[in-house]
């Protein structure tokens, strides 16, 4: 595995250094995210008494969830104390086979002893404003605050920048006020529900995953590239107080310049 820093560059007159972990394939991605949901789970039920996690969506984080599913991951987790949500949904019911739910239950919520009451999921199957709505006020509650911190955030990259579902051009990407947003996405002609940069960019951790030479043009351009939060959405999540990770395979990182030294194989 290689980890180095990259050169902070200012953006929104903020410093924005995201720590990337580079590993060899994606089965080594997969074991690395789990390890680090595990790692940081047990930091924060030791540190806050709870901790708050929101999963994405997509084909690269259901192996991460399959090996979180692991029975020596299951084991280190406290998860009475843990609280589930995610980072957006397709407006379909929890059962169709497009849905995040759907999927994260069946690679993981079913095999560990999550409480049901602690599965905060988007509610696909109604009006997707009330969905939006709903999943703030269990954000708002749980927390019992205006702006949730949440302990860790999973998020994928779409090839053309896009995060959760915060789509270039879309009204989701300029959110400053509200924490979860109803958004219909022209290119794919459907109605998403999502996080907000305002909520992600108050979280203690956000991790990206992505793999593939597929990705490596499009993640050269959010971490090297000029500064265009509507094109490249993934460039606007910029926590705060927390810590951004980019964690890639060799393949996905292949676009990167070396332009700082790298440790590990």
């Amino acid at each position: 595995m290689i980890e180095r820093t990259s050169p902070p560059c200012t953006i929104d007159d903020m410093m924005y250094a995201p720590t990337l972990h580079v590993v060899e394939n994606p089965a080594e991605l997969a074991s690395f995210a789990a390890d680090f949901v595990v790692e940081r789970a047990r930091t924060a039920v030791a540190e806050r008494g709870c901790f708050v996690v929101a999963l994405a969506g997509g084909g690269t984080p259901k192996p991460v969830y399959e090996q979180l599913a692991h029975a020596e991951r299951v084991a280190a987790i406290d998860w009475e104390r843990v609280h589930v949500f995610f980072g957006d949904e397709r407006c379909v019911p929890p059962a169709d086979e497009q849905s995040n739910f759907r999927m994260a239950r069946e690679a993981l919520l079913e095999h560990v002893p999550l409480p049901e009451v602690n599965i905060h999921r988007m509610l696909g199957e109604v009006d997707p404003e009330v969905a939006a709505v709903t999943c703030e006020q269990q954000l708002k509650q749980l927390f019992r605050c205006e702006r949730p911190a949440i302990d860790l955030v999973l998020l994928g990259i779409g090839g053309d920048g896009h995060t959760a579902s915060l789509f270039p051009g879309t009204a989701a990407v300029r959110e400053r006020e509200r924490l979860v947003v109803a958004q219909y996405v022209d290119k794919l002609a459907s109605w998403r529900v999502t996080f907000t940069p305002v909520l992600l960019d108050a979280a203690h951790e956000v991790l990206f995953l992505a793999e593939g030479a597929g990705k490596a043009s499009v993640i050269r351009e959010i971490l090297e590239g000029t500064y265009r939060p509507d094109v490249l959405p993934s460039q606007r999540v910029q926590p705060r107080a927390g810590r951004v990770h980019w964690l890639l395979d060799r393949a996905a990182a292949g676009g990167l310049r070396e332009t700082l030294p790298r440790v590990g194989r």
